[in-house]
């Protein structure tokens, strides 16, 4: 992994934010409270990003390029579009990974320190950003929720089909 410092709150970077989709339509002030907690990482090709059962602070969101969420060594999913954000548990939560994150193909995130919050001044520019972390992660889990729920039915209608099969032979 090649990582930058922590960003700056400056144009050039809040206007890299404001090509992330789901924080164009975010302030400059609160996109500038994000930048400071935050790295740019690169990954290499099968470079692993989390590792189940770690205990890291990081989230991220996908810059470019791939990533492969592996669970109990099984791919639960792909992530290939950029803004799309993983690890994102750890905004709500301090437990260990549950998933591994692999690079697929060289891969650039931004990565949010969720335990840099003393970076930020004022402890109404820390609620504030909690308040702006929490909306991103519920805009996302919403998304993800219906994805799992149109799988989960997939999933059922198979097994209730294979049930039957097995049932009439």
């Amino acid at each position: 992994m090649i990582e930058t410092k922590y960003l700056q709150e400056n144009t050039k970077n809040i206007q890299l934010l404001m090509t992330i989709p789901g924080l164009h339509h975010f302030e400059a002030q609160k996109l500038g409270s994000l930048l400071r907690l935050s790295r740019i990482r690169r990954y290499s090709t099968g470079e692993i990003i989390i590792k189940e059962g770690d205990d890291d602070p990081w989230f991220y969101f996908l810059l470019s390029g791939s990533v492969k969420i592996v669970k109990d060594g099984i791919e639960i999913s792909r992530l290939e579009k950029s803004g799309e954000i993983f690890g994102e548990m750890r905004i709500i939560e301090s437990r260990g990974r549950s998933a591994s994150v692999y690079a697929l193909e060289d891969t650039m995130c931004l990565a949010v320190d969720t335990s840099a919050k003393e970076r930020l001044q004022k402890n109404e520019e820390r609620t504030e950003l909690l308040i702006f972390l929490y909306r991103i992660f519920a805009e996302y889990t919403a998304v993800r929720l219906r994805l799992t729920n149109d799988e989960l039915i997939k999933c059922k209608k198979q097994l209730q089909n294979l049930t039957s099969q097995s049932s009439q032979g």
